[in-house]
Parts: C-alpha cells; structure tokens; sequence
C-alpha cells in the first residue's frame, strides 16, 4: 500500500508542476495536502531521477526560496499523440504518392541513421560495435538487454519499441531496422519476435560475418 501511495504522490507533483508551472515545495505541500516532510522527500528522488530541477529565487525579505520546475527528461511522462500525427501523415502520403513512397521515405531515414552512426563504430571489433548499437537503441528508448552466445553471436532483445503503432501499419520500418544493424555491423541479423507483430519484444539473433581465406 506504501508503495502505491508513493507513486500517487510522486505522479500529482509532476502532475502540479506541468499545469501549474513553477513552484516552492510550500506550494506543493499545500496543494498536495501532506507532510512538508513526504514532499521533499519526494522532491529529492525526483531531482535524482531528473525529472524535476531547481533555480533559487531571492525574496524582498527572509531567505531565498527554491523553485521546482519540470526537465525535458520529464516529458516522457506525459501522454502524447505524437504517433498519431505521423500515422496521418504517413497516410496522406500513401493516399498521394503510393505505399512504395512510403516505403522509400523510410529507406532514407534508415540511410541518413547508418550515416549518423557509422563514425561510432569505426575500428572497432565485433563485440565492440554490438555494445555500441545496444548503447545507441538504448538512448533511444528501445530498453535493451544483450546476450553474449558466443564470441561471434548475440542476442539483442528491445522491450520498447518507440515506433510500435506506425510500424503495426508499415512493417517496412522493421524491415529497415534490421538492415540497418546488419549495415552498422557487418553482421547477419536475423528477427525472431517483434512487438508490431504482438510478441512481447523484439529479439535479433545478430551473427559475425567471418571473412573468407584468401
């Protein structure tokens, strides 16, 4: 029970400072209607998650006062439609130019990502640059766990899938996904599950290409 009304708590003060805007943790207390204390404690926490962040306000009399504010970082926990907007406008391409448009246009986002990446994994041996693709999915918010087979195989499983919802209608993005880390490697990928296609993660089998004898 403790812990659900933790997260009640630590909800409604992000919750406050997204409508309300910037606040003292007086101000908090006051709206939330508990102890000085449990607010800054939570205060605290969410200063360490970086969700929240702090500027001191001198005052006419008495000594400053901190004021709370919400970090971009905070924004993930909020709803967004982000999704939906794309979706349309995906759609509104289809309708125009055709689904092989489409098509296309992730073609080049696949292209202009191999391109933004590749300086990372040059020089560098086949288990360094699976670390770093697992690194890079991760900032982007694919919540990756890597599985070492062997000395030339992985197992890279994403548990989040940013895109799920455009690429539940345009599987082509999973498809440029896959090529994507079979060009940043070198190596043969493989999917097992996917979370467009209602698995509970993503799961690549990625395999080291062994250069030939000459």
């Amino acid at each position: 029970m403790s812990q659900q009304l933790d997260i009640s708590t630590r909800d409604k003060i992000l919750q406050l400072l997204k409508t309300k805007g910037e606040l003292s943790a007086k101000e908090i207390t006051e709206f939330i209607g508990i102890t000085s204390m449990a607010v800054r404690r939570h205060i605290n926490t969410l200063e360490k998650e970086g969700l929240i962040e702090f500027k001191t306000i001198r005052q006419p009399m008495g000594r400053p006062t901190a004021i709370y504010f919400l970090t971009e970082q905070a924004d993930s926990f909020f709803p967004n439609k982000y999704y939906a907007l794309t979706l349309d406008l995906l759609g509104e391409l289809e309708n125009d130019a055709g689904s092989d448009m489409v098509d296309r246009l992730f073609d080049r986002r696949g292209e202009s990502l191999r391109k933004s990446h590749a300086a990372k994994m040059h020089g560098k041996s086949f288990a360094e640059k699976v670390e770093v693709l697992a690194e890079i999915q991760n900032e982007n918010g694919y919540m990756v766990e890597l599985e070492k087979k062997n000395e030339d195989e992985y197992t890279l499983m994403e548990y989040n899938c940013p895109i799920s919802q455009i690429a539940k209608k345009y599987n082509h993005a999973c498809a440029c996904e896959m090529k994507l880390f079979e060009s940043l490697l070198g190596a043969e990928v493989g999917r097992t599950e996917c979370l467009a296609k209602g698995d509970k993660k993503c799961a690549y089998t990625i395999k080291n290409k062994k250069e030939l004898p000459q």
